[in-house]
């Protein structure tokens, strides 16, 4: 045991300061370690605004620890001596600081929690792991709750999170509004163009965040995305400028439009503040209550309310309390034995499929798609036409800039893929053009005609559509939300199910 400073590792998702690991410590006996390390910007091929948000970020945030006082040893990604891994610069910084032990905050997913946990024996000073409690439901409170049920809905789940935290509940007890869900109000179409429709903010990088930008073009040139939008929030007081940019002009009207898609419109009424909660910036319950606030004063409908603290305290603490739950092991889930690669346009955007350039070229550009892009566009067309589950996976978590593989994972595998079988999903959300054409404008511009299955102009989702319930009717025909669909299918002339099939076939044997 040495007389050093105790040494407080603070990961790049873990930018609060108020963090587990540095709540109750001394700011004069400890060293706070951040580290940009190469192993966690290559062990999938980050978009290049992804890297350049989360660097900035925490070069930042390095700046506002020194502030509050703390002494911050801070490892840049081209310092001389960078050995590459986190394990290796902890090493480096105990060997440095001739530090006693290490206090840090449990890591986000199990392959950094694996590194983690073996410190204490590898550095032979005692590790102590704080429990990350920016999150609602600890991992064993939602282990209690998944025990107890032989279907982890997140429907339930998410009415647990309402009481626990009296978000939108009366006074006694019950749900505001006398339903616990207001979704079946958040489905509209896309709006006419709206001139007055929200912007996000555009935040000018200072000079910082252009040396950053400049390090990832040079060394990351190779990386998908580009750098000429990049648009994001580098500190708190940014993020929050951002929070009641949203708050302000676009929570009023985002329920009613959260599932719409505009041709060159990326944002619409979203809030863009995912990245800022998964990075640490924001944190989640203060931005529920401050959206349960406008309700309260009659500044945003209880549809719109309700819907976006649903994302947050239901769906973002559901998906990572099913990540934990389920162990290392979820991520090789393949329940309907998907094994096709990941066509190229996924990674250009260049497809005439006009609904699948627009999600893929936004994301390029942004390194952001919203969630029924996400999933109803990018995800359904790889539900569709059997790309590998795994692939689809690495794809997303490169890809967008609030990925990280807790939240990621259960929503590509579970919601998108089906592939954990029905674990999270009730279904697969599978769907046709005619959900597409009814939720976007993109049909309309399209090479492709909506209306048609079979012929060289139909749209391919329809026949992917049909192809999909009739390859996989061994495992999903007794699916009762599927019933519907399969007696259509059953209904339909032998002949025109054979061109139907010929017509995805055909589609998909010429996918590249």
């Amino acid at each position: 045991m040495t007389d050093g400073p105790l040494l407080i590792p603070v990961l790049g998702d873990q930018l609060t300061p108020d963090i587990a690991s540095l709540r109750g410590a001394d700011p004069a006996d400890s060293v706070v370690l951040m580290m940009e390390v190469a192993d966690e910007t290559t062990y999938v091929k980050h978009h290049k605004a992804k890297i350049a948000f989360i660097l900035s970020a925490m070069r930042h945030h390095a700046e506002r620890l020194r502030a509050l006082g703390w002494t911050v040893d801070y490892v840049r990604l081209d310092d001389p001596g960078n050995e590459g891994s986190f394990t290796a610069e902890v090493a480096r910084a105990v060997d440095r600081h001739k530090a006693r032990a290490i206090h840090v905050t449990q890591a986000g997913e199990w392959r950094v929690r694996a590194m983690l946990e073996a410190w204490e024996t590898r550095l032979g000073i005692p590790v102590t792991l704080h429990e990350d409690d920016r999150f609602l439901c600890s991992h064993a409170e939602f282990d209690t709750w998944a025990a107890a049920r032989r279907q982890l809905r997140m429907e339930y789940f998410y009415r647990d999170m309402r009481r626990k935290t009296g978000l939108l509940m009366t006074a006694e007890g019950e749900p505001e509004g006398g339903q616990w869900n207001f979704d079946a109000d958040n489905r509209k179409p896309p709006p006419q163009r709206d001139l007055l429709m929200p912007r996000p903010i555009r935040f000018r990088p200072d000079a910082i965040t252009q040396d950053v930008l400049a390090m990832v073009a040079d060394r990351f040139a190779g990386h998908i995305g580009s750098l000429d939008h990049f648009h994001f929030a580098a500190t708190r007081e940014e993020a929050l400028r951002q929070q009641k940019r949203f708050l302000d002009e676009a929570l009023p009207r985002f329920g009613d439009y959260q599932d719409a898609m505009l041709t060159d419109e990326p944002f619409l009424w979203h809030s863009i503040l995912s990245p800022y909660i998964n990075i640490g910036l924001l944190d989640p319950l203060d931005l529920c209550r401050a959206v349960e606030a406008r309700y309260r004063a009659g500044k945003a409908p209880l549809n719109c309310a309700e819907g976006f603290i649903r994302q947050i305290i239901g769906w973002r603490e559901y998906v990572r309390g099913i990540y934990w739950h389920e162990g290392p092991d979820y991520g090789r889930r393949n329940a309907l034995g998907a094994t096709r690669d990941l066509p190229g346009f996924y990674w250009s955007g260049e497809t005439d499929m006009r609904c699948l350039a627009q999600a893929i070229g936004q994301t390029i550009d942004h390194g952001y798609a919203h969630h029924i892009q996400r999933l109803m566009i990018t995800g359904n067309f790889a539900l569709l036409a059997g790309i590998d589950p795994h692939q689809v996976h690495v794809w997303y978590l490169e890809v967008y800039a609030d990925a990280y593989e807790w939240v990621e994972l259960p929503n590509t595998l579970g919601m998108a893929l089906f592939a954990d079988g029905g674990l999270l999903g009730s279904k697969p959300y599978a769907a046709g053009g005619a959900y597409i054409n009814r939720m976007s404008d993109y049909c309309g511009r399209c090479r492709y005609n909506v209306k048609k299955r079979v012929g060289e102009d139909a749209c391919p989702f329809n026949a992917l559509y049909w192809d999909f319930l009739a390859r996989n009717a061994q495992r999903l025909a007794r699916n009762p939300r599927l019933a519907m669909p399969y007696r259509n299918w059953a209904r339909m002339d032998e002949a025109d199910k054979a061109a139907i099939r010929d017509r995805a076939a055909n589609f998909l044997d010429n996918l590249e």
